[in-house]
Parts: C-alpha cells; sequence; structure tokens
C-alpha cells in the first residue's frame, strides 16, 4: 500500500487550497479514506472521511462547510478542497486507509496559513 500526498503550501487566510492522494498497492474502490492532520505540539486529528463508493462523508466540526473530501475511483485518487482557510487549520495533513486491522498512512504534506 502507498499513499502519496501532494498539494500542500502557504496561503493567506481565507484563502483556499487542494490536496490529492494518489493510492497504490490495493483495491482502492474497495476502501474508505481519510484526512488527517496534526499541527506542532498536538495530536493527529481526523479531518474528514469518505466511503468507499463516495457516497457518504464525514467531517470534523472545525471544518465542516469549509472542507469538502472527495475521490476519483478511477484515478485512484482522494481529494481535500479546503476553502475559508485559518491560521488554526496549519498542520500536516496526511492521507489515510484502513484495512481490517491495518492502517496506512501517506507521508504527509504540509499546509500553512499565514498572512
Amino acid at each position: 500500500v502507498q499513499l502519496v500526498e501532494s498539494g500542500g503550501g502557504l496561503v493567506q487566510p481565507g484563502g483556499s487550497l487542494g490536496l490529492s492522494c494518489a493510492a497504490s498497492g490495493f483495491t482502492f474502490s474497495r476502501y474508505g479514506m481519510n484526512w488527517y492532520r496534526q499541527a506542532p505540539g498536538k495530536e493527529r486529528e481526523l479531518v474528514a472521511g469518505i466511503s468507499s463508493a463516495g457516497l457518504r462523508t464525514n467531517y470534523a466540526d472545525s471544518v465542516k462547510g469549509r472542507f469538502t473530501i472527495s475521490r476519483d475511483n478511477a484515478k485512484k485518487t482522494v481529494y481535500l478542497q479546503m476553502n475559508s482557510l485559518k491560521p488554526e487549520d496549519t498542520a500536516v495533513y496526511y492521507c489515510n486507509t484502513r484495512q481490517g486491522e491495518s492502517a496506512y498512512w501517506g507521508q504527509g504534506t504540509q499546509v500553512t496559513v499565514s498572512s
């Protein structure tokens, strides 16, 4: 299993950024996918999740209405569109999938929201 995130960077408060996670090494369309984030000095937290077919999504309260998770099973890619970004959204963002008792993580991509 390999998960490779991309799309992080520096953005001003109120701006937008889109993250992508390219998956390989497993049957992507069979598994739910998640985005987590970890800010300095804080625990890793679940940001958003999406079911295998993309029919169900869930979000942390802190990002509801601002972030949108989606997936393209043909491209084996999951996305996170982040709008109205706030300084408190600054973190390393990780792509994740859980298969049985195993959890797989990408290497993470840094998102910094600052003026």
